[in-house]
C-alpha cells in the first residue's frame, strides 16, 4: 500500500486529482475473548483507512482507546516477520486466502440470518 501510493508514479496522479483507495478493516472487535478488546482497532489506525466495529467496541474505544497510527509504526520489524514466515516454510497466501473464505462465509451467514428474521416478521406482521 505504502509502496503504490507513496510512489513518484502516484505523486503524479495524486497532483491531477487523483485520491488513494481506502482500507477498510471491517469489524474488527476481537472474537478470542483472552484478546485485548482493542487489539485490532489500536492495531490498524492508519492514514486513508476506515474501520467499522460493533457498537461496544465503539464505546471501549471512546472510553479508553489510544489513537495513534500504528500502522505505520515498525514496518522494519513487520517485513522480518514477515521474512520469518517466509524461512519457515509457513504459506502466508493460503493463511489468508482460508481466513478470508472463513470470513465471507461467516458474514454471509450473519445476512441470512438477517434476511430470514426480516421474513420471520414480515409474514407474523401480515397475519
Amino acid at each position: 500500500y505504502l509502496a503504490l501510493f507513496g510512489s513518484a508514479r502516484f505523486d503524479r496522479l495524486r497532483a491531477a486529482g487523483a485520491r488513494p483507495q481506502r482500507l477498510l478493516w471491517a469489524s474488527t472487535s476481537t472474537k478470542n475473548p483472552a484478546y485485548p478488546e482493542l487489539l485490532y482497532v489500536e492495531g490498524l489506525i492508519g492514514p486513508d483507512t476506515v474501520d467499522t466495529m460493533p457498537p461496544a467496541t465503539y464505546a471501549t474505544f471512546r472510553a479508553s482507546g489510544q489513537v495513534s497510527p500504528t500502522l505505520t509504526q515498525d514496518i522494519d520489524q513487520a517485513q522480518s516477520q514477515l521474512q520469518a514466515l517466509h524461512e519457515h516454510a509457513i504459506d502466508l497466501a493460503a493463511i489468508t486466502d482460508r481466513l478470508e473464505a472463513e470470513g465471507v462465509a461467516a458474514f454471509a451467514q450473519s445476512f441470512t440470518n438477517l434476511l430470514q428474521a426480516i421474513e420471520a416478521k414480515a409474514a407474523r406482521v401480515a397475519a
